[in-house]
């Protein structure tokens, strides 16, 4: 008869603990290895939405950067075509000065002889407008920037808008490929700013502004109006009025987003006649104009066709009698102008480029994104984690003038980042 009836009970319940025990060890080893899974797929979808913002920031600067070089080469283009009208103007002055029309001795004479010894130098200028006709060096080179702006430049920018999603996909795929070496990862797109943020803005419209600003930092650029004048008296009858040397040019973008440029220089000798009274009587020394478009034209007075010479014919009778000129009080060289149009050379521009910019109005738009990986976690739970990144301009220094500036595609400023609290992450059955 065993003298003990209750013993082994406690082994029962110490089994039955043990078990419980086992089980939940099992299921806090499990719940340790889901969370772990779903921290480090956060972790790789953090890393790979980052480098989807990367991507899309590093795309938006280097269309900053290729809106800045199309104005680049808009200023290079405007500085070939007032190269080239300083070429023709040089050769027309090599051509006056060698027959002696005027005589260069008359302009040391009567203006200095810094006036006079430019003028004689003139004569070594002789068949540089060769470099500004079509074909010549100058023009090639103003063809060739055109080219580049309109083939190359431009089709590079929409290639990046266009494949610019696709991109940043591949890039935060390679991201998850090396998180997760050889295994499946199911990426999707959950929200995207991108669609409709950039815009295609026509060149002529809103470009040109930029392109004059830019231009307008060059001296070489600016307007070439000079006047000297003899400080004899000449006429009786006009006692205050000298003759003039007049240097005019300027180089200019028009409406039609092209380039012009026109150089004269004129001696305009002081007259007197019974019949109108004082007046200039012009002797174009040299010109040059050049337009980059067939139906360009220009401001400055001329006519189409002008005489060769006025041996047959009074330069103020011509000028009553074919011309609206002012030949008392202007101050234009529309002679030198005239020749300068009738020896224009056939440049040709596509005109200014489009271009993209942000299309949103607002101070500060951001583009992000959301995604959504999908993998399958331990024990074949599905874990479902979300993340958001954004792009977004900021200047590393304020402006130096102090201004406000909205985010634009003309700064290289667009940076990334991380979204924080516009996602939650969670695991799902499956």
């Amino acid at each position: 008869m065993n003298p003990h009836p209750q013993g082994g009970q406690a082994l029962v319940w110490g089994m039955l603990l043990a078990a419980v025990a086992s089980l939940v060890l099992v299921r806090y080893f499990a719940t340790a290895q889901m969370v772990a899974a779903k921290a480090r797929q956060l972790h790789g979808l953090d890393a790979a939405a980052y480098s989807g913002a990367l991507v899309q920031a590093r795309a938006l600067n280097m269309l900053a950067l290729l809106n800045r070089t199309q104005v680049g080469h808009q200023v290079a283009m405007a500085h070939l075509v007032t190269l080239g009208t300083w070429a023709f103007l040089g050769g027309a002055e090599s051509r006056q000065a060698t027959i002696g029309n005027p005589p260069v001795y008359l302009i040391a004479m009567l203006f200095g002889a810094a006036h006079g010894s430019a003028y004689a130098a003139a004569m070594g200028a002789g068949g540089l407008e060769s470099l500004a006709q079509t074909p010549g060096q100058l023009a090639a080179a103003h063809a060739a920037h055109d080219r580049l702006v309109h083939r190359v430049l431009g089709a590079v920018q929409h290639d990046i808008v266009d494949t610019l999603p696709q991109a940043r996909h591949e890039a935060m795929m390679q991201v998850l490929g090396r998180h997760y070496p050889g295994e499946p990862s199911s990426l999707e797109m959950e929200h995207d700013d991108w669609p409709g943020a950039v815009r295609l803005h026509a060149g002529r419209r809103h470009l040109a502004s930029f392109a004059r600003d830019a231009a307008g930092h060059y001296g070489f650029l600016a307007p070439r109006n000079h006047t000297a004048r003899n400080p004899w008296p000449v006429q009786a009858r006009c006692p205050a009025r000298r003759h003039e040397l007049r240097r005019r040019g300027q180089t200019q973008l028009d409406d039609s987003g092209v380039w012009q440029s026109i150089d004269t220089q004129s001696f305009h000798a002081l007259r007197s006649n019974r019949w109108i009274g004082c007046y200039f009587r012009e002797y174009a020394m040299g010109w040059g104009w050049i337009p980059t478009a067939g139906q360009q034209r220009t401001d400055s007075p001329h006519v189409e066709n002008p005489p060769d010479d006025f041996s047959a014919q009074d330069f103020w009778r011509w000028v009553r009698e074919a011309t609206d000129w002012d030949i008392f009080s202007g101050d234009a060289n529309p002679l030198a102008n005239s020749r300068a149009v009738a020896a224009r050379p056939q440049w040709r521009s596509s005109g200014l480029p489009d271009y993209f910019d942000v299309a949103g109005e607002g101070s500060a738009p951001r583009l992000g994104f959301g995604v959504v990986l999908r993998r399958e976690g331990p024990e074949g739970i599905s874990i479902t984690t979300r993340s958001a990144a954004e792009t977004f301009f900021s200047r590393p220094h304020g402006r130096p003038d102090g201004y406000f500036e909205r985010p634009n595609l003309f700064h290289p400023f667009w940076q990334a980042r991380l979204r924080s609290g516009d996602f939650s992450s969670s695991p799902e059955a499956p």
